[in-house]
């Protein structure tokens, strides 16, 4: 390859531009300072100074040459040109030219798992189909994926398919000249025969050549870390039998006529069989769950798993249960997967590199979303740019396999990637800019959360909207936002709490009082108003703090399902309520107390509770806390046998809230109208009104279903399903069975769902 490059210098003799070793002694030059006194100026040392002017070290890191350029006062141009050629460094250290004619590299030993992507290469590459570019494969994935690994793989599996040969040339993508397509075409030609003399001068007559060649031969060519599509286009064999597989970093969403192909990580099954695969040479001496959990932190890289492989190879005296304690510290992750010159941050770093200055800042302020995904309108906040800016960094990003992108239009990072970038922040912002960043986005997002959640309190009449904010529209907006932003709203609740944002904090706990009625299944309650309640003691304000405890005994009454909690923390809620008179908090913290002595079988205690709920309710005109107590106390009432008394309960609950002049808050009217047809329907059954009750039940479960009430309406089906069987109505019974185990299995009741799964597959 060296002889090829001298004869085509020969043939186009071209200046060599200067390197980063002769223009850093030159600026030292300039500025008269020794190598020592530069030293002192910079913090480099004196001996790493004259490594770097020897040509020694090409390519330093950026904090190095940043150091360089202040230390000599370089700006504008001439400090671009000195980062410039240091980072060309950098990536031409990491990547070597080939030094044969386009050879194949080998395949590794221990290569596992790919075996759908395998058959897939295999069949693109032996199938007939379409000529030309219908053969063409292109595999794209993120850093560390093994991309190369696994096409060489194919090609040396299926080079006995290739009688023309099999060849290789990397294309330098991620270096900052990438290698141009009209000297791709003539290493191509020369590996497959051309002279000198018969290798044209320009690109097009070039292309035209090569894809002559390839037409009646049988070759596969693997071109390896394309940059762009326009590099890639004229190296695609024409008509003919001629194959191509294309590797990248990038998405080449423009290239036309390809089979694509997206590489994600290993499952945690193959992840693990290649450490072991790896290390097979060690004996037994590792642990299988240590190898898992290794592979776990690894998160299915092939690039990490090598690393990790070889550094546990490497070191007779480890096994992978130190290294997976070594790992387990996210802070030093990166660090401690590193082996000889293989890095993963370096595999990192070069796609990085390649981002625009405003995307790199997005990609590294995005680690302090708080969350596991995100969307662009966080990304805008993090990021500091405005929403149409934060499209094009995560496209860019998406493209290079820095984020991966999922429905809806939101995106994440793989875990390694995300360690990455929090480095890069740590090592490009300052302390001050960091916190900054961090108050802007905890703000945002509990200003959000916020929001949403009003919607669910107060509906469309919600009090004082954010003018900074873009506030969901609708109840569904709301209750879609604070859902896929669960993750981000809870970190930013726990970040305020940290940072002594008790307003904040407190408002968004209060404001999601309701929506947790709607959601009651998810497991974050309990953690998001025992917050609440700590930021109202700091506050001092008791009858705020009495509302959180009441919702923290909520949450032990019914997502928890541990009426004696309830029990232990309505008492201290009743006295904060009572001491400042809350009186909605006193009515509330009876109703829970009625409900928890329900649950308990305590039913005269619980008639007694829910029956001095009902009446402070009344006596204050809470018509929202009357209608849930009057439901509640309807309930004590069926449960003790009194069935009549019961359906005349539910029955006025039913009229307030379908009473437009009622005064019903109407999203809380919302909630409880299915709820309450739910129960009269459970009434009507008890009284032998089965075509009744059906019908209620099933106009309670199809809003429900509307609102997404999971486990209420998984219920309601249960009892909708006894219901149709006990009128023989067998088909229509198992179906609802079936719908029940399926929403039960969705919130988690895994008991529930297979009760009613067991009963939707008893043959009638």
């Amino acid at each position: 390859m060296a002889d090829l490059h001298r004869n085509a210098e020969k043939e186009h003799p071209i200046a060599t531009p200067p390197g980063f070793a002769e223009v850093l002694r030159r600026h030292r030059h300039a500025a008269r300072l020794t190598l020592e006194q530069l030293a002192e100026a910079s913090g480099v040392s004196a001996r790493t100074l004259s490594d770097m002017e020897r040509g020694r070290s090409r390519g330093p890191q950026h904090r190095t040459v940043t150091a360089l350029a202040d230390a000599l006062g370089l700006a504008g141009a001439e400090r671009e040109q000195l980062v410039g050629l240091a980072r060309e460094g950098r990536l031409r250290d990491h990547w070597t030219r080939p030094s044969g004619l386009c050879e194949l590299p080998r395949s590794v030993d221990d290569f596992t798992g790919r075996a759908a992507e395998l058959t897939w290469l295999g069949e693109l590459l032996r199938g007939g189909g379409a000529p030309g570019a219908a053969g063409v494969g292109l595999i794209t994935g993120a850093a560390g994926l093994g991309k190369t690994t696994l096409t060489v793989r194919a090609a040396h599996a299926l080079r006995e398919d290739f009688p023309g040969g099999a060849f290789f040339l990397d294309l330098f993508g991620m270096s900052a000249q990438p290698l141009p397509a009209d000297e791709a075409l003539g290493l191509l030609l020369r590996a497959l025969g051309s002279t000198d003399q018969q290798i044209p001068g320009d690109v097009g007559g070039r292309a035209s050549l090569y894809r002559s060649l390839l037409r009646d031969r049988r070759v596969l060519i693997v071109l390896d870390n394309a940059a762009s599509e326009e590099q890639v286009r004229p190296l695609l064999p024409g008509d003919g039998t001629g194959r191509a597989l294309v590797t990248s970093r990038r998405l080449l969403a423009g290239l036309e006529g390809v089979r694509r192909l997206s590489l994600g990580p290993l499952p945690a099954p193959e992840a693990t069989e290649l450490l072991a695969g790896i290390l097979k040479d060690r004996g037994g001496s590792d642990d299988g769950s240590a190898l898992r959990q290794l592979a776990r932190m690894c998160g299915g890289l092939p690039l990490a798993l090598r690393i990790a492989g070889n550094r546990l190879a490497s070191r007779p005296g480890w096994n992978a249960a130190d290294l997976a304690a070594r790992l387990t510290n996210e802070e030093r992750r990166l660090d401690q997967l590193s082996a000889g010159d293989l890095k993963i941050a370096t595999a990192f770093g070069l796609s990085y590199d390649q981002l625009a200055d405003s995307t790199r800042r997005v990609f590294r302020r995005l680690a302090l979303v708080p969350g596991r995904d995100f969307d662009a309108a966080l990304a805008a906040v993090a990021g500091g740019t405005p929403v149409e800016g934060a499209w094009d960094a995560l496209d860019e990003l998406v493209d290079l396999g820095l984020l991966q992108d999922g429905t809806s239009g939101r995106y994440r990072f793989h875990d390694l990637v995300r360690l990455f970038s929090r480095d890069r922040l740590r090592e490009e912002e300052t302390a001050a800019e960091r916190d900054e960043l961090t108050a802007t986005v905890t703000s945002w997002l509990l200003r959000m959360a916020t929001a949403a959640g009003r919607w669910f309190e107060f509906g469309p009449g919600r009090p004082d909207p954010d003018p900074d904010l873009a506030e969901p529209s609708s109840a569904e907006e709301a209750d879609h936002w604070l859902r896929v932003n669960a993750d981000n709203w809870l970190g930013a609740l726990r970040q305020g709490a940290s940072g002594d944002q008790f307003a904040a904090v407190l408002d968004c706990a209060e404001s999601l009082n309701r929506f947790s009625d709607r959601w009651m299944h998810a497991p974050h309650w309990h953690e998001v108003f025992t917050l609440g309640a700590a930021a109202a003691a700091a506050l001092d304000d008791p009858a705020r703090q009495a509302g959180q405890l009441n919702q923290v005994a909520w949450v032990h009454l019914i997502p928890r399902d541990d009426p004696e909690a309830c029990l232990r923390h309505t008492p201290r809620a009743l006295d904060l309520a009572t001491r400042s008179g809350a009186t909605a908090e006193i009515i509330q913290a009876h109703h829970l107390e009625g409900g928890a002595f329900r649950q308990l079988g305590r039913l005269d205690e619980a008639i007694a509770a829910e029956t001095r709920a009902v009446e402070m309710a009344e006596a204050d005109d809470d018509i929202d806390q009357y209608c849930e107590s009057l439901g509640a106390l309807g309930t004590c009432l069926r449960l003790a046998g009194r069935h009549a008394e019961a359906l005349e309960q539910y029955h006025k609950v039913l009229a307030l809230v379908n009473d437009e002049r009622s005064g019903i808050t109407p999203s809380v009217a919302a909630f409880i109208r299915p709820i309450a047809l739910a129960r009269v329907g459970e009434c009507l059954g008890l009284l032998g009104e089965r075509p009744a009750a059906i019908a209620r039940l099933a106009e309670a479960i199809e809003l429900m279903e509307r609102i997404q009430l999971a486990v209420p309406q998984a219920r309601a089906l249960e009892t909708l399903a006894a219901l149709l069987s006990e009128e023989d109505r067998a088909g229509e019974s198992r179906d609802a069975y079936a719908r029940a185990a399926e929403v039960y299995q969705a919130v988690g009741d895994t008991a529930a769902s297979g009760r009613c799964r067991d009963l939707a597959n008893t043959p009638t």
